[in-house]
């Protein structure tokens, strides 16, 4: 299979022929959609797994986190903006009854993989990945389009930090090729009056998301501070906004991931899947 490059046009699944693989003997679908150094894990929902390569990067509970978080609605239409292997659409999938999600990575290699993800568990028909540069006008689909948008953006600020030298892992953690502010202001762009968008990010930087969200007409309603035990300061925040939305933020009961090392709490398991 082939995508564009970043500065090429964009390319969704759905316009690809791949055929589904969610029947094929386990060998089979190893040699049909895996390629060297990847592995399949499973979703623990409805069945899916989802390809992944170690040595670039693995999704972690953010992504988790955040498909448990947003709300939509049935057949909604979702993008999510820097995909990456495609967790968050897949997860979705099995989570909501939207109508179509799609997702968008800049990065070939991870966007090849997101696409024999969704090939693999024979989604094709209703998730999508485009090959592209969120960057560029239109690169995500037209403006108003979409009912709900979820990110899980770089969050290391450009110059600040060790900058991972190898190049896959360092465009996903650092504003390499985005910003923080290209994101909501994608985000913004992409939805309809009155859509909704998600972040998961950083608490340090929490400041900085809010008032790029307002800048873009996006209003913060939901607000959720994750810890990692119930004793430690926080390390992640969930926000969702509505484009064009009055002013109301409701602080929600903050979410702990762990209950001992190791050991995930009641609401991990039952609420958000694992």
């Amino acid at each position: 299979m082939s995508f564009p490059g970043s500065g090429g046009e964009p390319e969704s699944l759905k316009q690809k022929n791949f055929p589904g693989g969610g029947e094929l003997p386990e060998d089979l679908t190893r040699r049909r959609f895996l390629r060297d150094g990847e592995r399949l894990d499973d979703l623990q929902r409805s069945g899916l797994r989802i390809i992944q390569n170690p040595r670039w990067f693995c999704f972690g509970m953010d992504a988790v986190l955040l498909s448990g978080f947003v709300s939509v609605k049935p057949g909604e239409k979702v993008m999510d903006l820097c995909t990456g292997s495609g967790i968050i659409p897949l997860l979705l999938s099995a989570k909501t009854k939207a109508s179509e999600l799609s997702g968008i990575e800049i990065q070939l290699e991870i966007a090849d993989m997101a696409a024999r993800s969704i090939a693999m568990n024979g989604l094709g028909d209703r998730v999508h990945v485009i090959c592209g540069d969120l960057r560029k006008p239109g690169a995500s689909g037209p403006a108003g389009s979409m009912d709900v948008v979820t990110c899980n953006p770089p969050y290391m600020e450009a110059g600040r930090g060790i900058v991972n030298p190898d190049d896959v892992q360092a465009l996903s953690r650092h504003e390499i090729t985005c910003t923080l502010s290209d994101t909501v202001r994608e985000a913004a762009r992409l939805l309809r009056n009155g859509g909704r968008c998600a972040f998961v990010y950083r608490p340090q930087r929490l400041a900085d998301l809010l008032e790029l969200l307002r800048k873009n007409r996006l209003e913060p309603k939901r607000l959720k501070m994750v810890h990692p035990f119930v004793d430690r300061d926080a390390n992640m925040v969930l926000i969702e906004a509505v484009k064009g939305g009055g002013v109301f933020l409701k602080i929600e009961k903050p979410v702990i991931v762990f209950s001992e090392p190791g050991i995930y709490t009641p609401e991990i398991r039952e609420v958000y899947g694992y």
